[in-house]
């Protein structure tokens, strides 16, 4: 069955194609009888705006474009909802894609993205090229969560980073531990503060970094605990891992347990993000909060500040983080 056009709807109300554009608009020289008429004739035939060609006709968008980096991390998941919240009570509706963890993946999604001609874009996590994001803020505000942009058309949302793998060395101290190693993000946009964060704290408590490369998947945390092995022996294992984020940590108690060492008997573990995935029960990660909700309302409040031209210069949001302590991190045997 053909979707329905807007003739449709202006036949069925006995009126003409005009008038349900200005119904369709919410245009305030329209009779409250026609306005009902119109409205009684367009669910009857199921007719919705097309959402492109009304901001097209308008020269204004209620679109929002969103990338997400990896659809596989529930922290995103978290953030697009709380999002998705935010953006209905403010009359914006979003649009939603991926690219990949990839650099080319992402700049074409982007393009994707800028196609619709949306009131703005929402990244999260973006690993393209600021020149990339600088090139979209030209056409559109743009909003970056999990990265830092100078640029002063692009509002950020992070968190603190830094605090963030610092509260879990530090709880991982006063636990007892000073083998305590960093599986890091590679070359995730996060990592560098988490990194920086881990190392300054390990120093704070005389203790010697040492850093793993990795990733923020769970294969990489498999990969850098199977790594390790070919430096200690289990006896000799570090006593306790921080890892890049929760998936990271997933993979690496994987690999703790293929090797037969025990969380947190033999070895302590705290994952970043705070994901639905470290709350299961079978999981019970102690981990590093970013609240993602109130990270999603900041992200929509940014965006629609700048869309009602509220202002110009660039917001720069950094909420703290915090510690959940749940299952996986207890004082070293030895």
């Amino acid at each position: 069955m053909p979707r329905p056009t807007m003739e449709d709807v202006a036949a069925r109300a006995g009126v003409s194609r005009a008038l349900v554009s200005l119904v369709m608009r919410d245009s305030p020289k329209v009779s409250d009888h026609r306005r009902r008429a119109v409205l009684a004739a367009a669910k009857e035939l199921g007719y919705r705006p097309h959402a492109m060609a009304r901001s097209l006709a308008s020269r204004t968008s209620n679109i929002v474009g969103v990338m997400v980096s990896d659809l596989h991390n529930a922290f995103f998941a978290d953030v697009v909802e709380a999002m998705d919240t935010a953006a209905q009570q403010s009359g914006l509706e979003l649009i939603l894609n991926t690219g990949h963890r990839s650099a080319a993946r992402e700049r074409t999604a982007l393009s994707s993205l800028l196609a619709f001609r949306p009131g703005g874009i929402i990244l999260l996590s973006p690993v393209l090229a600021a020149a990339a994001i600088r090139d979209a803020a030209a056409q559109c505000p743009v909003v970056l969560v999990s990265r830092a942009s100078s640029v002063a058309a692009v509002d950020t949302v992070n968190d603190d980073g830094e605090t963030g793998t610092a509260l879990a060395v530090d709880h991982l101290v006063a636990l007892g531990h000073r083998r305590i190693v960093h599986f890091d993000g590679g070359a995730a946009p996060t990592a560098a503060a988490r990194r920086r964060g881990y190392i300054s704290a390990m120093r704070r408590n005389g203790l010697e970094p040492m850093v793993i490369a990795s990733e923020h998947t769970d294969e990489a945390g498999l990969a850098a605990v199977r790594s390790l092995l070919t430096v200690f022996s289990p006896a000799h294992f570090p006593t306790a891992l921080v890892c890049g984020n929760d998936f990271n940590a997933v993979g690496a108690m994987s690999a703790l347990h293929e090797a037969g060492l025990r969380v947190p008997q033999d070895v302590s573990v705290v994952g970043y993000d705070n994901s639905s995935l470290a709350a299961l029960r079978q999981v019970a990660l102690t981990t590093v909060d970013q609240p993602r909700a109130e990270i999603g309302r900041l992200v929509v409040e940014a965006l629609t500040e700048r869309l009602r031209g509220e202002r110009a210069e660039p917001v720069r949001r950094r909420v703290p983080p915090s510690l959940v302590i749940r299952s996986t991190t207890a004082p070293p045997t030895d």
